[in-house]
C-alpha cells in the first residue's frame, strides 16, 4: 500500500511543540499547555509508527481538511462524538459567515469601472480569494486560489485578504505588494502551502496594471478580440525572496477584464473533459458582453451546460470589471 500523503508534516508538529514550550516558559504550571504538548508528542509517536492521520476507531484516513485544521485529530469526522460533531458544525458555519463578510461589495462602481463577481465555494468554507478595494482614486482588484481545500485553505485565504489590504494602504507599487505578500505568506504558513494570485490596479483613464503570480491567465475583451495576459511570476509563498513583474494595458469604454479561478476552466463534463480556456474565451466574445454581471452569467451558463450532471468539485470564483 502506498504511503498516505498528509497535509501535516513532522516539521509542522515540531514547530507547534516549540511554540507551546515557549509559552510554558512564561505560563509555568499551565496544565492546558502541558496537555497540548503531550498531545503533540503522541502525534509524533503516531507519525513514527505510521499510524498518524488514521482514525483510531475505523483505521481509515482522517479527512485532509479536518486534519490540517486540527493536526492533533485522532478520529475521522464520522467517529467524532455527537458533542464534537455539533461543535465542528458550529465552527464551520461561523467560519463560513466570517468568510462571507470578507467579500467585497457586490456591484461596486468606482474609478470609472463597474464590477460584479461570483464566489461559490465547493464546501462550506472555501480557499478562493476575491477582493475589490478603492484607494486614492484607484480600483485595486484581486482573485486568488490557496492550495488545498476546506477550513485550512479558508484560514490562509483570510490571511491573504488581510495582508493584501494592509499593503495596498501603504501606497506600495504593485510588484512590491506581491513581493511582501509572498514573503509574509512564505514565513507564516505551513510548509508546502502557496497561493496563486491575479491582481491589478484600474485607473479612471482606462490604464490597468496587472501582476499575476502563477494564476490562470487574465482575459481582456475589447473591440479587437480577447487578449490573454499570462503569469508574470511564481505563486505566492513558494520562495520568500521571489520577485514579481507587472504588465499594463489601456482599455476603452466597454472593454472588460475577467479574472477567475481554475474551478471554472477545470470543470469537467460527464466524460471527464475540461471546460478549458478556449470555451471561456468564446463566452466573453466582445459582441456578447452587456455588463459585468451579464458576462459572469454567460460564463456560468456555458460551464454548467458543459458540466451537466457533474457536481462542483472545486471552489469557483469569477470577477468581471468593465470600463465605463
Amino acid at each position: 500500500m502506498a504511503q498516505q500523503s498528509l497535509p501535516v508534516t513532522r516539521e509542522d508538529l515540531l514547530v507547534r511543540r516549540a511554540k507551546l514550550e515557549k509559552s510554558l516558559a512564561v505560563f509555568t504550571d499551565d496544565h492546558q499547555i502541558t496537555s497540548l504538548i503531550d498531545e503533540v508528542d503522541s502525534a509524533l509517536e503516531r507519525m513514527d509508527a505510521g499510524t498518524y492521520g488514521l482514525c483510531e476507531t475505523c483505521h481509515e484516513p482522517i479527512e485532509d481538511e479536518y486534519l490540517a485544521a486540527d493536526p492533533l485529530a485522532r478520529f475521522c469526522i464520522e467517529h467524532l462524538s455527537t458533542a464534537e460533531k455539533d461543535a465542528l458544525t458550529s465552527d464551520l458555519l461561523l467560519a463560513s459567515q466570517i468568510q462571507a463578510g470578507l467579500l467585497p461589495q457586490q456591484g461596486l462602481c468606482a474609478a470609472g469601472w463597474e464590477t460584479a463577481y461570483l464566489y461559490r465555494p465547493a464546501k462550506i468554507v472555501g480557499g478562493d480569494y476575491c477582493d475589490l478595494l478603492v484607494h486614492d482614486g484607484r480600483l485595486y482588484f484581486a482573485v486568488g486560489d490557496v492550495s488545498g481545500k476546506g477550513v485550512s485553505a479558508g484560514l490562509l485565504m483570510s490571511h491573504l485578504h488581510a495582508t493584501f489590504r494592509a499593503l495596498v494602504a501603504q501606497d506600495l507599487p504593485l510588484n512590491e505588494i506581491l513581493f511582501r505578500a509572498s514573503r509574509v505568506f512564505c514565513e507564516s504558513s505551513l510548509s508546502e502551502r502557496f497561493a496563486t494570485l491575479a491582481c491589478g490596479i484600474a485607473r479612471d483613464d482606462g490604464r490597468v496594471e496587472f501582476a499575476i503570480a502563477g494564476h490562470t491567465p487574465v482575459l481582456v475583451a475589447g473591440a479587437s478580440g480577447v487578449q490573454k495576459i499570462k503569469a508574470t511570476g511564481l505563486p505566492l509563498g513558494l520562495f520568500c525572496e521571489e520577485r514579481f513583474f507587472t504588465t499594463g494595458t489601456s482599455l476603452a469604454p466597454g472593454d472588460t477584464i475577467l479574472l477567475y479561478t481554475d474551478g471554472l476552466t477545470e470543470a469537467e463534463s460527464p466524460s471527464g473533459e475540461e471546460f478549458g480556456i478556449d470555451r471561456l474565451i468564446d463566452c466573453i466574445n466582445p459582441g456578447n458582453i452587456s455588463s459585468p454581471q451579464g458576462t459572469i452569467d454567460a460564463c456560468v451558463r456555458e460551464m454548467e451546460g458543459f458540466r451537466k450532471s457533474r457536481k462542483q468539485s472545486d471552489d469557483l470564483t469569477i470577477l468581471a470589471l468593465r470600463k465605463v
